[in-house]
């Protein structure tokens, strides 16, 4: 039986805290049951000697124990619980070498809780460069701890970590100091109160006002103790921080030097140019502009082989396996043709994926998020609201989660009502395919109309988001005042490693989470579509012959497919549903990929994938792609389902409607209550009617 070593991953933000957990871990992670970033704790399996693996849990980033915000509570939550199942043999304490005195408060803080401890001095490969020495043996004594001087840059310290993770148990349990001094009487009254429990411990629960599990309530029982008033507490939490910083002061004074005259910095000069007022904008969209190029043009050739070989297969299904009926008409156009509308999106979402990492990895994301910050206080809401709003653009549910980091209740409600307009990865297959229908081939200054196109719905979401959030903030009258800080996290070359295993575990998830929903739709859907009640479904052979008797026969087989899913279950849901959608532009089969999409917006492509499969018949069909059969959808009269005009209104449709339930099951989740989603729903679903219908009626 392996051994199992429970480690916990903790650390200020920006300190490379992900990239050790890479490199411990590989792609032997997971991170909790959505995809994009984590609030909670992402967890992974490390390999260390013979029969012994460490789980890793790589918790949300935190600059002490004094929480003040949600996320920052987890870690504390867990520190403070040994009865958690998570609960750490050893924590492992990030901390970046140029920030080492910062860092270290958080370090002495979970040293005095009695949990064995191993400090980790991230990025040592810039230690010459920047005329940094540290003298290892003396901060281990001073700190009674092992030090690991780590560079995932160049791979180096790793190993040693191991080591020092597998043998934990010889770690010293000493605490850094003794913080009860800063008021002897109350101490030693709390420490008579109760006498079995840890006096720090005592204290950071009394401090602390987070959702503590009940474990600790229970066990700590710390409500039937006459504490001091809030603001004495404050004030004595104050006197902890200066002790602390006394003690990191004294002791780097002896463990590190740094010569300021062999620092070599350009960080400050770069950072006048990307966060100026006009530059810093122009820079920002610039390379939005290069971004949505580059993922029209890498992605065409992969998205071709991609589209032609899931056709292929299911013209190959339907014809050598012609004898199997039912099971083979649902196989090649249920499950084939429908996740095959959205598995073509794989190339496009992956280098979307690719780009955002590129950018969080140099460190110029936290240079956006401020220059942000200018804009957003003016609509009510703070940078602070751009980190979730950014995230949104992979996917709206971590995004809703990542809120917890705003101490503000107003501005975190309006930040969680406004992420859904952004555009996450589950529009882009909407999107994709109806700019190829309806924006030509060409480019402007360079850069591709479609590329164009799809930036434009990206600021359109954004816009209506922030736009939305100024409405919000004048009719949610409350007093506030809030502060906006940002680290600012030194330039670097990101991490070819730290991006492959972002790219691939980003796509990986939305593709298996969205590959269930769709498929298990698609079943749904070609069953409906394949039944119908009553004669006209039954009889349509017979009815459509008397109707066209001088058709071809291919064009009668074409007829009757048409005719028998205008009369099944699900052509009976899009036509009780089409008076609605039809001064949008919209024809009952697009009504169907509406309501299909609720469940998840990317099911939109998949669904009419599906549909238009079933309605064709399958000696006429080839290998006959999802574009091309969109693109000749007609009505009765002959003219094109899929117009300029329609498209740009089923677009805007999409850019602003809420069509995923599990957001709004998330949105529940973190405002405990059904009031706001269902605001949500409803407002989002309105000023998508309205914007749709007016651009159809003008473009029509």
């Amino acid at each position: 039986m392996s051994k199992q070593i429970k480690v916990a991953l903790i650390g200020n933000p920006n300190t490379g805290k992900t990239s050790v957990f890479n490199s411990l871990t590989g792609l032997n992670q997971k991170v909790g049951n959505y995809p994009g970033i984590t609030v909670d704790k992402k967890e992974g399996v490390c390999k260390l000697s013979r029969g012994v693996k460490a789980y890793i849990l790589d918790l949300p980033g935190t600059y002490s124990l004094n929480a003040s915000s949600v996320d920052e509570s987890v870690v504390i939550e867990l520190l403070l619980n040994k009865k958690d199942k998570d609960y750490p043999d050893v924590a492992v304490v990030i901390s970046d070498v140029e920030n080492l005195k910062r860092n270290l408060l958080l370090f002495t803080q979970i040293k005095d809780l009695k949990i064995p401890c191993i400090l980790v001095i991230n990025m040592s490969d810039v230690m010459k460069r920047k005329g940094i020495t540290i003298d290892v043996p003396l901060l281990e004594d001073e700190l009674h701890t092992k030090v690991a001087l780590v560079s995932t840059r160049k791979g180096t310290g790793i190993e040693e970590l191991k080591i020092l993770i597998e043998q934990y148990k010889k770690l010293s349990m000493a605490q850094c100091l003794d913080t009860t001094n800063i008021d002897t009487a109350y101490f030693e009254r709390l420490q008579k109160a109760f006498p079995n429990q840890d006096i720090y411990k005592l204290w950071l629960v009394i401090t602390q006002d987070v959702n503590f599990r009940n474990i600790v309530r229970k066990e700590l029982d710390v409500l039937k103790f006459q504490t001091k008033s809030k603001s004495e507490l404050k004030r004595l939490q104050q006197k902890e921080t200066i002790k602390r910083y006394q003690f990191i002061n004294n002791t780097l004074k002896k463990a590190l030097v740094i010569d300021r005259s062999k620092a070599k910095d350009l960080r400050n000069k770069i950072d006048r140019v990307l966060t100026h007022k006009i530059w810093g904008y122009l820079i920002f969209f610039s390379l939005l502009l290069l971004i949505f190029q580059a993922i029209y043009d890498w992605a065409t050739f992969p998205m071709d082989l991609i589209d032609t070989t899931f056709a292929g297969l299911a013209d190959w299904i339907k014809s050598n396996f012609a004898n199997g009926g039912k099971i083979t008409d649902l196989i090649a156009e249920g499950i084939v043709s429908g996740v095959g509308g959205v598995v073509i999106f794989i190339p496009q979402i992956a280098f979307l994926f690719l780009f955002i990492s590129i950018l969080e990895e140099s460190g110029y994301m936290s240079r956006v998020v401020f220059l942000m910050d200018r804009i957003m206080r003016r609509f009510g809401i703070s940078g602070k609201s751009v980190v979730p709003l950014i995230s949104g653009t992979a996917c709206a549910i971590p995004a809703v989660m990542a809120t917890r980091n705003i101490e503000n209740w107003k501005e975190r409600l309006i930040t969680i009502l406004v992420i859904p307009f952004t555009t996450c990865a589950a529009r882009l297959p909407v999107y994709l395919i109806i700019i190829a229908l309806i924006i030509p081939e060409g480019t402007l200054f360079g850069f591709s109309y479609q590329a164009l196109t799809l930036m434009m719905l990206y600021l359109i979401g954004f816009g209506m988001a922030i736009f939305s959030a100024y409405i919000l903030d004048r009719f949610m009258k409350t007093n506030r005042k809030t502060f906006f800080v940002v680290e600012m996290p030194n330039y670097k070359f990101p991490l070819l490693k730290n991006v492959l295993i972002t790219v691939i575990e980003k796509t990986k998830t939305f593709v298996f989470e969205a590959g269930k929903i769709i498929l298990a739709i698609s079943v749904i859907l070609w069953v409906m579509a394949s039944y119908g009640p009553g004669e006209k479904f039954s009889n349509a052979d017979i009815i459509v012959a008397q109707q066209n008797t001088s058709a071809s026969e291919s064009e009668l087989e074409d007829k009757i497919a048409a005719y028998r899913l205008e009369h099944s279950f699900i052509g009976i849901v899009g036509k009780t549903i089409e008076p609605v959608i039809k001064p949008l532009g919209y024809d009952w089969k697009i009504g169907i990929g509406l309501v299909a999409s609720f469940a998840a917006r990317e099911v939109f492509v998949g669904t009419l994938a599906t549909i238009y499969s079933v309605g064709s018949s399958a000696e006429n069909d080839g290998i006959e792609t999802i574009k091309t059969k969109m693109a000749n959808e007609r009505y009765e009269d002959g003219t094109k389902v899929f117009t300029f005009a329609s498209g740009i209104s089923l677009l805007l449709f999409y850019a602003f409607a809420m069509q995923c339930m599990s957001t709004l099951a998330i949105v529940k989740r973190e405002t405990k209550s059904w009031k706001w989603p269902m605001i949500q729903l409803v407002g989002m679903s309105i000023i998508a009617y309205i914007f749709a219908l007016i651009s159809f009626q003008i473009l029509n």
